[in-house]
């Protein structure tokens, strides 16, 4: 769904920005993204398209004239030095010099050191004492005697960010958008192109914000590489900041004890530790027990003292193998150094985000539409920390007395992220909240579910992780990864193999009540079923969905409107291969294909129909086509006594990553859409 780039512009004035303008600004210098959408949002917020090059060309000038490149650091010295002052844009990080008894500015990439800076720069600005700000500072020379005594002066400084938002305003405005829309604003805000994503992708991409509106949230990403796993981290928010799983240690997250400065939770909203995973990977002594307190309970220790701070924890790493082993052979958290290979700690995540599921980033899947200036939605996120969310579910569902409180904290602090993100005015039906509900408790569920492998003392009090409406009606949830490949550790079955079991059940049980003959065909064994299949579940094909209902049919009706694009007319391919697979030999095949088209397609469809016709019929199948301007239905008609009814029709993929991608030619590895299909006896 497009979002009107003149809509966002009129409700939301001077705090969006057409997000391909970033990069093509940016070059090679290494600025944080919300640094160049402030100056962008300063310049360029408007859908103007003279006005936005014009903004352009400016923000281009700034960056060139005042960002500091460090192999320039000697060139803007110099000319500080002659100008005798000058503007200049670099990363600023403040320490206190007890013996002198000031404070003293490092930069970044121009190198200077031990600069004097006024107190009420560091009150305004406390993260200047931590990993430090990006900010505008005017700077000046002037020569002085004395060892102690710099001539170097920080004249004016202003961090790069938005000073303040309004957060009634933005919620207001809010009602001005579907659900829909939204989402796909906060997708495009991150740099995304919605179109590229399904629903659920498009949950698990927004899921990862959860932390900068929610105050003290544990959550964790482990996937493959090139998936933006730990892009949001450094991009989207001065909140927030990125550091090296091997680089943690008591001393910067938590305090000092030598000097008793505080670590990055005291001056972060968000800390994310990149590369977590590793199984070789060496952790700081005494660590893993001090973050067991912190998640757990939002405290730590500073000398005798208890302190406390509410700085979330993200943790996003690289799998070593692929689901279906981890799920047969050891469990989700398998990449993970020892160190943190422990059940206490790992209790203690609120979430866990699949990052399998996740496509690797391609240049399609980036937006070049209008979304907020990062800056801005970050300042909103900070307001929103302060708000809870996290029982307003209550209106509509009962979670299962069963769920601990454990778990049922980390499915509400999820919940109440998502709505904060979603539905900022706090305002969803029931269907919307259901779908934030499901994911809540699903990304707690694996995590559950992995405690129960690595410890079997999770299993003595069984969780059932579901909910009930106010009249009753049950939810049952599961993770989409065991639906998909099942968990042989945990005794489950994928779930196109349940449906096959219970066929077989079914047919045993029949067999004991009355005497077939040893001719039953299989199709009498067979029953009808209905089931969901949801977004970016794979393991799924044409023969594993109802490939059993289709034998001994020799007339097939596939009625379908949409079988006109050429990936389209692949899965119609597909399928007609899958019948010959099954027919006899000797057998004759009528297959007809009622689909709609256009004149756009019509010429080409035609052509296609023939060829696949003419190749068909040296197979005993004969290929019949026409065209229907008020076809509707989905579904697959047969002469063998079932029907097959497709929500989706044929099309029940998503865009594979290419012509070499295995996927290309393997069903069961496509990602699916959501969709539901049901056979029945006709």
């Amino acid at each position: 769904m497009s979002i009107s780039n003149k809509k966002l512009n009129d409700l939301f004035p001077g705090s969006v920005v057409r997000k391909d303008l970033t990069n093509r600004i940016k070059g090679n210098a290494s600025v944080p993204t919300y640094v160049l959408e402030y100056l962008l949002g300063q310049y360029c917020a408007t859908d103007d398209v003279d006005t936005i090059e014009e903004g352009v060309q400016m923000v281009k000038d700034i960056i060139s004239r005042h960002f500091v490149h460090r192999d320039e650091a000697q060139l803007i010295k110099a000319t500080i030095k002659e100008r005798g002052s000058h503007r200049i844009i670099d990363k600023v990080s403040v320490k206190l010099n007890d013996k002198l008894d000031r404070y003293e500015a490092n930069f970044a990439n121009l190198g200077l050191n031990k600069i004097p800076i006024l107190s009420e720069y560091i009150k305004s600005y406390p993260k200047l004492l931590s990993e430090g700000v990006w900010a505008i500072v005017t700077m000046s020379y002037k020569p002085v005697e004395g060892r102690d005594s710099s001539p170097w002066n920080v004249d004016q400084l202003k961090p790069i960010q938005i000073s303040s938002v309004d957060l009634d305003n933005y919620k207001e405005v809010r009602k001005s958008f579907t659900t829909d829309e939204w989402v796909d604003l906060l997708l495009q805000t991150i740099g995304l192109n919605p179109e590229e994503f399904t629903n659920r992708s498009k949950l698990l991409q927004i899921a990862r914000l959860i932390p900068f509106c929610e105050n003290n949230y544990n959550l964790i990403e482990l996937g493959p590489k090139g998936t933006g796993k730990s892009h949001v981290y450094t991009e989207f928010s001065p909140h927030g900041i990125l550091i090296s799983g091997g680089e943690v240690s008591k001393a910067k997250l938590f305090v000092n004890n030598s000097n008793g400065e505080i670590g990055l939770v005291g001056y972060w909203d968000v800390v994310a530790l990149d590369e977590f995973a590793g199984k070789s990977k060496r952790t700081d002594t005494g660590l893993v027990d001090i973050m067991k307190n912190y998640m757990a309970n939002r405290s730590f220790s500073r000398g005798t003292h208890v302190m406390q701070a509410e700085a979330s924890i993200v943790m996003v790493g690289n799998t070593d193998h692929s689901v279906p082993h981890m799920l047969k052979h050891t469990n989700l958290f398998d990449a993970l150094p020892k160190d943190y290979y422990d059940t206490a700690f790992l209790d203690r995540v609120h979430a866990y985000l699949p990052g399998w599921e996740t496509k690797k980033l391609r240049n399609e899947m980036f937006t070049d539409n209008f979304g907020f200036i990062v800056d801005y939605l970050a300042e909103i996120l900070k307001a929103l920390r302060k708000e809870d969310h996290t029982k307003s579910y209550q209106k509509y569902f009962d979670l299962s007395s069963t769920i601990t409180t454990r778990d049922k904290m980390s499915i509400e602090k999820t919940f109440s992220g998502l709505v904060k993100l979603i539905y900022p005015n706090g305002e969803f039906s029931m269907e919307e909240a259901k779908v934030l509900l499901d994911f809540a408790i699903e990304c707690r569920k694996r995590v559950k579910d992995q405690l129960r492998k690595m410890d079997e003392t999770f299993n003595d009090d069984p969780v059932e992780f579901e909910y009930r409406t106010k009249d009753g009606k049950l939810t049952q949830i599961e993770t989409l990864e065991v639906m998909e490949y099942g968990d042989a550790k945990l005794n489950i079955l994928p779930l196109a193999k349940r449906q096959v079991q219970t066929s077989s059940e079914s047919a045993t049980s029949s067999a004991n009540e009355t005497v077939l003959a040893e001719s039953t065909s299989k199709e009498k064994r067979l029953e009808g079923f209905h089931l969901s299949i949801r977004d970016n579940q794979t393991n799924v094909s044409y023969k594993g969905l109802f490939g059993d209902y289709l034998v001994g049919a020799t007339e097939y009706v596939i009625r379908d409107p949409y079988v006109r694009l050429p990936y389209q007319i692949r899965n119609f391919v597909e399928l007609c291969r899958l019948i010959a697979e099954l027919k006899q030999e000797d057998e004759e095949i009528t297959i007809e294909l009622v689909t709609f088209n256009d004149e756009e397609y019509l010429e080409s469809s035609r052509q296609a129909f023939e060829e696949l016709a003419d190749s068909l019929e040296t197979l005993g199948i004969k290929l019949k086509y026409s065209f229907s301007e008020t076809l509707h239905d989905r579904c697959i008609d047969m002469n063998n006594g079932w029907k097959i009814i497709l929500g989706r029709g044929l099309d029940i993929w998503q865009k594979t990553n290419g012509r070499y991608d295995i996927a290309e030619i393997y069903q069961e590895k496509r990602l699916c859409k959501e969709f539901d299909i049901t056979v029945v006896r006709v």
